[in-house]
């Protein structure tokens, strides 16, 4: 599928946002992933601030991405801090030669196989709230078309999570952005506590849960929820019918 199908394809999902049952993390966590389909990188994920402004990670394409957000928000530095604080882009940054501006993240990125990044801002005029983060495991820049796509693809983002404020109060965009990060949470430690029971990988453990809650028609934070609390029904059906679960993830 050609870049313009697959952009064209994502602006159109956004007008599933137009509604009360929006599952922001579910919205957030696709756009990653079609992020990664669109440009030329090998990961991408997603951050959002909080009512006090602090960033929290909110979706990636991979485990690996995931981990070095964790790292970069524990650190305070970073391309994707920068952009967030500065309302600006930050493209194009060789981490190999990033150890003076940003030492511990440059080094925990190489860890984990990464050696350029990109940061893009989800900002709509003066409001900024929260960056796009792009990965790549080669050198090589961005291309001006990737990077016009990205901000394009962070924007669809932020005018998604505004718009659908619009649908409720004014004052309610902090309780989403806040309830989307809670149910961050919550599916992380419902990743865990799947993979440790079925013996699988994270990436795996997600894949199965997202996969449930889409062809059982659930919020992926609710399942999550209830997963990890180990409490109810769903719990009991994701740790008893593995084989069936992964079955209808991979269709």
């Amino acid at each position: 599928m050609t870049r313009e199908r697959l952009l064209a394809e994502t602006f159109v999902d956004t007008t599933d946002t137009l509604v009360e049952d929006f599952d922001v993390i579910d919205f957030l966590q696709t756009l990653a992933e079609r992020c990664v389909e669109i440009l030329d990188v090998d990961a991408a994920g997603i951050m959002l601030s909080d009512a006090a402004k602090v960033l929290h990670a909110a979706a990636s394409s991979t485990e690996n991405a995931r981990l070095l957000e964790l790292f970069e928000l524990q650190s305070e530095a970073g391309p994707c801090i920068d952009a967030f604080t500065t309302g600006r882009p930050v493209v194009n940054v060789d981490l190999l030669a990033s150890a003076e501006r940003w030492p511990r993240f440059a080094e925990a990125a190489q860890a984990t196989g990464f050696v350029s990044a990109h940061a893009l801002p989800l900002r709509l005029r003066e409001k900024v709230i929260g960056a796009l983060n792009l990965f790549c495991e080669r050198p090589g820049a961005l291309t001006e078309a990737d990077v016009r796509s990205g901000q394009a693809l962070a924007d669809v983002a932020t005018v998604a999570i505004l718009a659908h404020r619009s649908l409720r109060h004014a004052d309610l965009l902090a309780e989403q952005l806040q309830y989307a990060l809670t149910s961050r949470i919550a599916i992380e430690q419902a990743k865990g506590v799947l993979a440790e029971r079925r013996g699988i990988r994270v990436d795996e453990a997600f894949a199965l849960l997202r996969g449930h809650a889409r062809s059982h028609n659930l919020r992926l934070s609710d399942l999550a929820r209830e997963v990890a609390n180990g409490t109810s029904a769903e719990a009991e059906l994701m740790g008893t019918t593995g084989t069936r679960s992964q079955g209808t993830t991979a269709s």
